[in-house]
């Protein structure tokens, strides 16, 4: 049996996460010791290991908690699993090509300044007015900040 202290450290995750992931259901709640120190099983740490995996991942919290739930019913299909996977790897995909804008039009903005004053910085008149750049990530920048 491992305290939540060495739970933590083996999974790579800190105590106050740990807690979280048990107060929303996604991990169970540890048993407890006559002093009422929490104890955790092997299984706790594989299940911890699994969320930090899936979190270090991209997935999201509701798409790990399905996951789990698929994990748990070992005999089904893996359908779900693999819709979920899909799913994120669509998020990643797209996360990709937004930054891949963004980075385009920072390297636009950077090649464009001449290196002199401020008042006649490209970089600054750039951000100062959006309609000097080359693509309209407007709406990427504030998914990307999501």
């Amino acid at each position: 049996m491992l305290t939540i202290g060495k739970l933590g450290a083996q999974a790579g995750v800190k105590v106050p996460t740990i807690r979280y992931y048990e107060q929303i259901g996604i991990l169970p709640e540890a048993e407890r010791s006559a002093g009422n120190q929490r104890r955790y099983s092997r299984k706790a740490l594989e299940r911890l290991a699994f969320i930090r995996h899936a979190r270090d991942l991209g997935f999201t919290l509701e798409a790990i908690r399905d996951l789990l739930s698929l994990s748990d019913n070992p005999d089904q299909s893996c359908a779900a699993a693999d819709s979920i996977a899909r799913a994120q790897l669509a998020e990643v995909e797209s996360r990709l090509a937004r930054l891949a804008a963004l980075k385009a039009e920072l390297e636009r903005m950077v090649v464009q300044c001449a290196g002199g004053r401020i008042a006649d910085c490209r970089v600054i008149e750039v951000l100062g007015d959006h309609s000097l750049c080359a693509t309209d990530h407007h709406h990427t920048l504030n998914q990307t900040a999501q």
